[in-house]
């Protein structure tokens, strides 16, 4: 019977973290249908309800948001426990959860981690790419890739690339429509291809330096975007100047694809790190993905 109890409620914390029957019983690998009479099974017993259910959603109740808080973060230590006793293992095993976003997926993570994929077949990595900030420890990752002057200063942050710099960039159809801007001001005579900040909402303002200081200019243009990769698509389609670190334009600056202006107001600014919260014992897991990637490593 205690056995059974301690799965019932390891199935309401699943549900209640994911909001959802069919994400959380994906994640158990059991059916809906089972996963449903489970915590039916444990209201019943507990006399009371736990789960608020409509056809679209999956909300806890005010006893059930207690109990989460009450065992939800022991569950979390077992199963940190039991990763540790895997690790102990001759081969270092386990899944290590990293979010970040999708352009230093594909420049930077992938390509560091493959020989170490390779070399360990029993770590898994589990990527989340998306273009907002995530709450690592909330949502439980174990590490989120961001840029160096962005991350809080409570956790650890391993750089894992170099400085990077902005880029304002257009075709050369754009400019042969427009003369290419002097300097940062003249790109309120242009049309500029906007990004909407996912966090905040917001335009992002596109920021400028020189020895005076930095400064920031609003641009405007018929494009808005939410993503980096449409900015850059917009861009080699002769649609606006597009600025964004110069990674993101991958190799179309060197075809002579997209043309650079303003370079002199673009100065180097921390480049992307890896960062995670304070840990006593980290898994030999998730050392091995750290230095894997870390810039400074020794080869």
């Amino acid at each position: 019977m205690a056995r059974r109890n301690l799965n019932d409620l390891l199935s309401f914390v699943t549900v209640a973290r994911e909001g959802s029957f069919t994400r959380a019983a994906a994640q158990l690998g059991v059916t809906q249908p089972a996963l449903s009479q489970a915590i039916s099974g444990l209201e019943e017993r507990m006399q009371i309800r736990l789960l608020t259910r409509t056809t679209r959603s999956v909300s806890v109740t005010a006893a059930g948001e207690r109990l989460l808080q009450s065992v939800g973060h022991r569950i979390d230590e077992i199963e940190a426990e039991l990763d540790m006793l895997t690790a102990l293992r001759d081969k270092p095993a386990g899944t290590v959860r990293i979010t970040c976003g999708p352009n230093v997926l594909k420049t930077t993570l992938l390509p560091k981690l493959t020989p170490l994929l390779r070399e360990y077949p029993d770590i898994h990595i589990e990527f989340d790419a998306n273009h907002g900030f995530r709450d690592i420890v909330a949502d439980r990752f174990d590490a989120g890739v961001r840029l160096g002057d962005t991350i809080d200063k409570d956790m650890i942050a391993v750089p894992i690339g170099p400085k990077l710099r902005m880029a304002a960039v257009a075709s050369p159809e754009y400019f042969a429509r427009c003369a290419a801007p002097q300097t940062p001001r003249d790109l309120m005579q242009h049309c500029c291809i906007n990004e909407r900040m996912v966090q905040s909402g917001k335009i992002y303002a596109w920021e400028f330096e020189q020895e005076n200081g930095k400064f920031h200019v609003r641009v405007e243009g018929q494009l808005t975007f939410n993503t980096s990769e449409h900015v850059v698509d917009a861009a080699l389609a002769g649609l606006g100047i597009a600025f964004l670190p110069e990674e993101e334009f991958g190799t179309h600056l060197q075809e002579g694809k997209l043309i650079r202006v303003l370079e002199e107001w673009c100065r180097p600014f921390p480049g992307y790190y890896l960062y995670y919260p304070s840990r006593k014992q980290p898994s030999p897991a998730f050392s091995l993905v750290v230095d894997a990637l870390r810039i400074d490593r020794k080869i």
